[in-house]
C-alpha cells in the first residue's frame, strides 16, 4: 500500500473515534482498523497536523494525478472536521464549503410558492394545501408491515434492469431490515466483498413515491451499485485502497448522494410511478402511480428549503421553533416530520449533510444534462459509478459545456 494512502486511511479512522459515524464504511486492511483500535483517542489538532503533512506530501509523490486530486480534496475536508471538533469556530456556510466544496445560499420564498402553486393545481380540493398533501400521502402509504415485502419486490426488479445495464458482480446482494424512529427514511452500510446492508426507516412508506426513490437511492443503481463498481474497478483491478473507506462530511458525497438521486431517472426514466404502481398491486397496495410521479417532481424542488432552515438555525440567530415553521411552511410538512427533519438538521455530524442532498442533485442533474449528443443518460451515468469524480470536476465539465459553440 502506497504510504500516504495509508495515512489518509488511518487518520479518517481515527477520526472516526472521535466522531461517531464518521466512517460510513470500511472494508480495507483489517490490520489498521485493528491498530486504530487498540490506540487511545487521538488529539484532533495532532489529526489536523497530520492532514496537514499529508497534503504537502502529495504532489511529490508517486501517486497519478487523479489519485493525487481526489485525496488532497478528501484530505482538505478532513482538516476541518478535525479542526471543529478541536474547537476552532466554523460558521455552517463555512463548514459546507470545507467539506463538500459547495456554496450554499437561501433560496427566494417565491420559488417555493411557485411550486405550491403547482402543487394546489395537482391536489385540487377545498381546504388548506398543507392537508391535501398529507391526505395525498395517506392514500398513497406503504403500511408498515407490508413494507420490506413491498421495497423487496422493487429491489428485485430493479435489480434486474440494474444487472445488465451497469455490470454489476454476479455476486453482489443487498439485504434490508426494517427499524423505528431512525432521523433518515433509508441507510446503505457497505460491507466490502459486493454486499451491502439497508436499513429502512418504517414511516418511510408513508409515501409510495419513496419506494422507487429508496431502492434506486440506497441499492440499484445507487449507492450500492456504486460501492461495487468502484470496488471491482478501483480498488480490486487498480489497487487503489484509499475507495475501501467512505467518509462522511467529504466531497466524495456531495456527488454520491447527487449520484443516488438522479438513480431512478438513470435506471427507469420517466413512467416510473405507473412501473412502481404495478409491481405494488401484485402486493396488494394499490396507489395513483402517474400522480406519485408528478408529485415527487414538484417535492423536489421544494428540497432546498432544508438548507434555508439549516443556515437558520446554525448562521443566522434562528431557533428549532422558527426551523420547524420555516420547513411546515415550504416544505408542506406535518409537524412530526418537520420534527424529524430539524433534528437532523441539528445533529453535530448530519446538520452539513443536508446539504448534499439538494447541492448534489443539482450539481449532478446539470452535469448528466451536459453530456454529448447521443451519449446515454444510463451512459453518463456509469461514469459517475465508475470514476471517483468531485464536485469540481463536474462544474468545470458544466462550464465547458456551456462555453462549447453550438
Amino acid at each position: 500500500m502506497n504510504p500516504l494512502v495509508r495515512d489518509y486511511l488511518l487518520l479518517g479512522l481515527r477520526l472516526g473515534r472521535l466522531v461517531d459515524g464518521l466512517v460510513d464504511c470500511y472494508y480495507g486492511d483489517p490490520a489498521l482498523r485493528e491498530q486504530v483500535a487498540a490506540e487511545p483517542p487521538a488529539d484532533p489538532r495532532e489529526l489536523s497536523r497530520q492532514a496537514g503533512r499529508t497534503l504537502a506530501a502529495l504532489p511529490g509523490s508517486d501517486l497519478e494525478p487523479a489519485r493525487q486530486r481526489h485525496l488532497t480534496a478528501q484530505l482538505t475536508a478532513l482538516r476541518a472536521v478535525a479542526d471543529r471538533v478541536a474547537g476552532t469556530p466554523m460558521s455552517f456556510q463555512d463548514e459546507v464549503r470545507a467539506y463538500f466544496d459547495v456554496e450554499v445560499t437561501r433560496t427566494p420564498p417565491e420559488r417555493y410558492a411557485a411550486v405550491h402553486d403547482e402543487i394546489d393545481a395537482l391536489l385540487p380540493g377545498p381546504g388548506p394545501l398543507v392537508d391535501r398533501v398529507e391526505e395525498f400521502y395517506r392514500r398513497n402509504t406503504v403500511p408498515p408491515e407490508r413494507l420490506h415485502r413491498c421495497v423487496q419486490a422493487v429491489s428485485d426488479a430493479l435489480r434486474e434492469r440494474a444487472r445488465d445495464r451497469f455490470g454489476l458482480p454476479g455476486a453482489e446482494r443487498v439485504e434490508y431490515t426494517v427499524v423505528r424512529d431512525a432521523p433518515w427514511n433509508a441507510y446503505n452500510r457497505y460491507l466490502g466483498g459486493f454486499r451491502s446492508a439497508v436499513a429502512l426507516n418504517a414511516a418511510s412508506g408513508r409515501s409510495v413515491a419513496a419506494l422507487p426513490i429508496i431502492v434506486a437511492h440506497e441499492s440499484y443503481p445507487g449507492h450500492h451499485t456504486e460501492h461495487c463498481l468502484k470496488e471491482a474497478g478501483l480498488v480490486r483491478d487498480g489497487g487503489q485502497d484509499e475507495h475501501t473507506i467512505a467518509l462522511v462530511d467529504t466531497p466524495r458525497c456531495l456527488v454520491t448522494e447527487g449520484l443516488a438521486e438522479a438513480a431512478v431517472d438513470a435506471v427507469l426514466g420517466p413512467g416510473w410511478g405507473e412501473w412502481t404502481a404495478r409491481i405494488l398491486a401484485a402486493e396488494g397496495v394499490h396507489v395513483e402511480g402517474e400522480r406519485v410521479e408528478r408529485m415527487r417532481g414538484l417535492v423536489v424542488r421544494l428540497l432546498p428549503a432544508r438548507v434555508d432552515a439549516a443556515l437558520l438555525l446554525h448562521d443566522e440567530g434562528g431557533d428549532r421553533a422558527q426551523a420547524l415553521a420555516y420547513l411546515r411552511r415550504w416544505m408542506l410538512l406535518p409537524p412530526e416530520r418537520a420534527e424529524q427533519m430539524v433534528t437532523f438538521l441539528a445533529d453535530p455530524l448530519w446538520r452539513a449533510y443536508s446539504v448534499t442532498y439538494s447541492e448534489g442533485g443539482r450539481l449532478v442533474d446539470s452535469w448528466l444534462a451536459a453530456r454529448e449528443p447521443g451519449t446515454s443518460l444510463a451512459d453518463r451515468f456509469t461514469t459517475l459509478l465508475r470514476e471517483p469524480l468531485l464536485p469540481s470536476q463536474l462544474r468545470a465539465d458544466v462550464a465547458r459545456t456551456a462555453l462549447a459553440p453550438t
